[in-house]
Order: C-alpha cells, then sequence, then structure tokens
C-alpha cells in the first residue's frame, strides 16, 4: 500500500470510520463504528450493514455477559453506543451514560457520568456533534416538554447539567426521540407539534424553536430527515413531510400528507430507496418519498391488518420490510406487490407464553432482533425459512416481562434496555448486553 493511503487509512481509523469491501473496483466505502440514534441513523431503517460478528450460524451462542445498573425500568428508549459511550435514559428521568464495554464486572453500577432529574424520559437519545439530544418533561406539576442538550463527554462530575435546554411547548415529549440534520435539531411532542431548534443552542439556557409545524394529533413518533424533508407521524393517521428548513415562519405548513388509515403511535418513518414507510394502528404504507404533486398522498401500497395492531417502527434489509406485530413479526416485500394491498412473505414467531413485540425490530448480518414481552430478547433468520412460519434461532432473558426497548446492534454486542425486578425501583432499570462466549 502506497505511503499516502496508508496515512490515509490512519485517519480515516482515528476518526471513527474502516474500510470495509468496495462495492466497485477503485471505490471506497467505509463502515460507522457508531450507532447514533434510534433506528441507527437518520433514514431510520434499524438495518446494520456492517455487523459481521453474529450471524445465524452462532446467534443460538448469546448470552448475557454484562448488565448496566440505572434507575427505574427503561421504558421504550433504546441505547445509542457513540465512540466507545453507552447512552440510554430510564423512566425516572435520567439520561446514563457508561462504557460501552462494561467495567470489567456482571453489573455495572457507577455509569461515566449521568444527568440531573429530567422529570420523565421514554425515548432514545441522539448523539450529533459531540452532544447528546434527550426529550422529557418538565415536571409532574407542569406538564411542558423539553427537550435537552447535554456534551456527550460528560462534565468532568458524577452528575450533569444540560448544556441548554429547548421549550417544546405545554405537553411532554413521549416516545418521539431527537433527529438531528441540516443545523437543526427536531422532536414531536404530545400537543400535535413538530419542533425544530438550533442544534447547537441559543446561547441562554432555555432556547426558543427557530420553527414549528402543527399536525392534527399527539406526536408521538420521532421525525426522520432525509434529503430536505422532515418526516413524522401523527396519531390523526396521518405522515406529515416539511422542509427540513422550516418555511421562512415560525409556524410551518406541510409539504404534503399521507393517509395512514389508522393513528400513528409510537411508529418512526423508515426511508429506503426513495419510499418512505410508516406504521400505524393496523397498517403498514408506503409512499413515495418526493410525495405525488398534491397536498394529500395516497400510499404506494400497503398492508392491512384489522383485527391486530401492528406496533413499533418498520426495519428496511434485504428488499424487505419487517414489522412488529402482536404476537411476532411479519416480513413483506420493500417494493409491494403489485396491487394496492399486499400480504405478508411470511411470519417470524416463537414459541412459550405469548405476548405483544412493541419492540421496533433490529436487522444486522442476516438476522432480525425484536424484544417481546415475555422478558425476552429474540432471533430469527432474515431470509426466509421454507415455510410461511419460521421460528426464533434464540431466545436470551431480562429479568423483567417488559422489553419494549429496540436492539442496537453493533460490533458483535447485542445492547437492550428492561430492568430486574429483583431489586428495589429506583435501582431497577438495566441495560443487558449479549455477546458471544
Amino acid at each position: 500500500m502506497p505511503i499516502a493511503a496508508r496515512v490515509l487509512l490512519a485517519l480515516l481509523v482515528l476518526c471513527g470510520f474502516v474500510p470495509v469491501a468496495s462495492a466497485a473496483p477503485g471505490a471506497a466505502t467505509f463502515a460507522p463504528l457508531d450507532w447514533r440514534q434510534f433506528r441507527l441513523d437518520a433514514s431510520h431503517t434499524g438495518f446494520n450493514r456492517f455487523e459481521h460478528v453474529v450471524d445465524v450460524s452462532n446467534v443460538s451462542s448469546l448470552s448475557n455477559t454484562w448488565q448496566a445498573e440505572l434507575g427505574e425500568l427503561v421504558f421504550s428508549s433504546s441505547p445509542a453506543v457513540v465512540g466507545g459511550v453507552l447512552y440510554i435514559a430510564s423512566m425516572d428521568g435520567t439520561l446514563w451514560a457508561y462504557p460501552a464495554d462494561g467495567c470489567g464486572a456482571d453489573l455495572c453500577e457507577t455509569p461515566l457520568w449521568q444527568s440531573t432529574n429530567l422529570t420523565q424520559i421514554i425515548d432514545s437519545p441522539t448523539v450529533a456533534g459531540g452532544i447528546v439530544y434527550i426529550g422529557s418533561q418538565t415536571s409532574f406539576d407542569s406538564n411542558d416538554g423539553l427537550l435537552s442538550a447535554f456534551d456527550a463527554h460528560g462534565c468532568g462530575a458524577p452528575v450533569c447539567a444540560p448544556l441548554w435546554q429547548g421549550a417544546a411547548g405545554k405537553e411532554s415529549i413521549l416516545e418521539s426521540s431527537p433527529a438531528v440534520g441540516g443545523g437543526f435539531v427536531y422532536v414531536g411532542a404530545h400537543d400535535g407539534r413538530l419542533y425544530a431548534f438550533d442544534a447547537h443552542g441559543c446561547g441562554a439556557a432555555l432556547c426558543q424553536p427557530v420553527w414549528t409545524a402543527a399536525t392534527g394529533g399527539a406526536i408521538e413518533s420521532s421525525p426522520t430527515v432525509v434529503g430536505g424533508i422532515v418526516y413524522v407521524g401523527s396519531d390523526d393517521g396521518k405522515l406529515y413531510a416539511f422542509a427540513a428548513g422550516g418555511c421562512g415562519r415560525r409556524d410551518c405548513a406541510p409539504l404534503w400528507t399521507g393517509d395512514l388509515g389508522s393513528a400513528v403511535f409510537a411508529s418512526t418513518p423508515a426511508v429506503a430507496n426513495g419510499v418512505v414507510y410508516m406504521v400505524s394502528q393496523h397498517a403498514l404504507s408506503a409512499f413515495d418519498a418526493h410525495g405525488c404533486g398534491a397536498a394529500a398522498c395516497a400510499p404506494l401500497w400497503q398492508a392491512i391488518d384489522e383485527k391486530q395492531f401492528l406496533n413499533g417502527s418498520p426495519a428496511i434489509a434485504y428488499g424487505r420490510v419487517y414489522v412488529a406485530l402482536e404476537f411476532g413479526l411479519a416480513v413483506y416485500a420493500a417494493d409491494g406487490c403489485g396491487a394496492a394491498t399486499c400480504p405478508p412473505l411470511w411470519l417470524l414467531l416463537a414459541g412459550g407464553f405469548q405476548a405483544d413485540v412493541e419492540s421496533s425490530p433490529t436487522v444486522a448480518n442476516g438476522v432480525v432482533y425484536a424484544g417481546r414481552n415475555t422478558g425476552e430478547v429474540l432471533a430469527w433468520p432474515a431470509e426466509p425459512c421454507g415455510t410461511f412460519v419460521c421460528k426464533n434461532l434464540w431466545s436470551g432473558m431480562t429479568r423483567d416481562v417488559i422489553v419494549n426497548s429496540s436492539p442496537t446492534v453493533i460490533d458483535g454486542k447485542l445492547y437492550i434496555g428492561s430492568a430486574d425486578d429483583g431489586f428495589p425501583e429506583n435501582i431497577a432499570g438495566r441495560v443487558y448486553v449479549f455477546e458471544l462466549p
């Protein structure tokens, strides 16, 4: 290798990138080493295409190697892993930072740092530009929404206050996790508004949004920022698309909306190959990411199930869409079926006691992962198994029934939030880490 190429490679490794197989001779492709936000990246596909350690041949050997002790139960919040640090939030309103490789013990009890109390957090942290963003509410007496920004490296003390906070309306930020793009940080609130703040703050402790946008219902969906557009779902049963840079006014109208046919709860839009996928209560809907040239757009295709709820956010990988159901996962062709309504290609199910899969699926190296509210983390093959119903390859146990955090799979490790109900409530929260022997 020429000296110049060796120098470039060294710099890329130091900056957090490593080369992987090129798509074509002479092309350079680099793999991200970080899981920066809910659903991995800006597209929110939940697909880690660079995982290479755990696969269908060895996933059955995963075991829980260590845990991190948090405050109360981790409800919905999913881990971010950036620069060797694990970030996650617990319901008691605390953001936690632990070494991503653990502390040399089965149970890590002392974080690198933790936040001051933010009352209640059930969304996931987002790390960008050395800042960790998280949504919460101001207090139980005042239900105002609040975006908080922390130095990702901490503050030199065990407990850190935010660098700044953003005022996000008169109702809580629930499961809407912040998204960062184009110098803005976006978050949705239960008052039905999308809020856009300057990602660098405003030079004061409390910042007002640069612009906001109203939807027709509460927002628990996390915004997705791709190609200069912000996509977000609303409980009014619509997908909204806004210009990511705003509209030059404080209050912006959508570029277009898409009718989902049923309300959206915590689902986040996923964008892949020019299509935006969205889960509502009873449907998976696929829209042209550029809209349709009109104010209201119909989906390209849908998968509809009136008998049960669809849960979580879709994962897009290998030309397929993986969606959580009340009893397992369903797999659909990402380009539809040539009709307005499409059936699943196959189902992913697991035995034992049945309960909701509210955890959004994660796909990595040919394996699909999700939590189930039986205290389990489950893994299935991402490829068809030869029958319409495919059984799980592996299950790992937590010590609490609620596992609606979504798996983070990176560098041969699976991180997921839950709890240990054998501990007092104030220290029962857990991150479980599974690895190969």
